[in-house]
């Protein structure tokens, strides 16, 4: 009987401790969130990312309160000798923090390091040569590791920073991976607001992708780009930069699909052009 009275007592500590830690973390965020916006800082996204200034007052406050947190939670390391600075974290964090906006998030919670190479780099792994799946070296510009860190690549993420109108963005695709990864799968479909989503976001998403799938092997242009057409994974990682980046383009061309990741993602970037 005392035993058990120990379990239960180790039990109750834990979990109280877990419950205090959530209070602790969640009061940080919210003073981190108010807290004002380094200037210095400012002055980086005004130089690297046009996107911030398009923003109203109030989106910009919205995002500046979450690169706070981000820049707080995560840890940057530099790769073949890379000195990680405050542009490369808040160009990085700035644009990670776009897809959390008006959302209730987790901030990623998966995610604690995020590697940086200063360009494209070579890596092992299992690819697809157009023919077959095989296993070699390949040139990327970042990967989003299941459970794991982001890697990116310094001169990619400046330069999709930079363009904000082509529909490629690195940072964009590989943070769209970590919230399609938040449930557990890669599998193009992230955790949504309640389960009656799920049905409608399936059918289009699966749609949209069967057919850039078929632009794809009729080498048929598309708003969006035809890496998309890897898998279901790739595409919503796509569809996401194609967003943010080309929305005038998706919604004329794709509306079912443009509604559907403004209905995930809470903003509508149309108004921002």
């Amino acid at each position: 009987m005392t035993g058990a009275i120990v379990s239960i007592a180790v039990v109750v500590a834990v979990i109280g401790a877990v419950v205090i830690g959530r209070q602790m973390r969640n009061s940080r965020r919210t003073r981190l969130r108010q807290a004002e916006f380094p200037q210095q800082w400012s002055h980086i996204l005004r130089e690297s990312l046009p996107l911030y200034e398009r923003l109203s007052e109030d989106i910009r406050r919205e995002l500046e309160g979450l690169v706070n947190v981000f820049i707080d939670e995560k840890t940057f390391y530099g790769c073949a000798g890379l000195e990680i600075t405050d542009r490369i974290r808040v160009t990085v964090a700035a644009q990670a923090c776009m897809l959390l906006l008006g959302r209730k998030t987790r901030f990623f919670g998966k995610l604690r390091t995020i590697y940086v190479y200063p360009r494209t780099y070579v890596a092992n792994g299992i690819y697809h040569d157009g023919m077959m799946v095989v296993e070699g070296q390949s040139v990327r510009l970042g990967e989003s590791w299941q459970n794991g860190p982001v890697v990116l690549a310094w001169d990619s993420v400046r330069g999709g920073a930079v363009n904000i109108e082509d529909g490629q963005n690195v940072v964009l695709h590989e943070f769209a991976h970590q919230l399609d990864q938040e449930d557990g799968t890669a599998d193009g479909a992230p955790i949504l607001e309640s389960r009656s989503s799920y049905a409608t976001w399936a059918r289009v998403l699966s749609a949209e992708y069967e057919a850039l799938r078929r632009k794809e092997a009729r080498h048929s242009r598309s708003v969006m780009n035809k890496y998309g057409a890897t898998n279901p994974a790739e595409f919503f990682a796509v569809a996401t930069e194609t967003f943010f980046e080309k929305p005038g383009q998706m919604q004329e061309k794709h509306p079912q699909l443009y509604e559907e990741l403004k209905s995930y993602y809470k903003v509508d970037p149309v108004q921002w052009q």
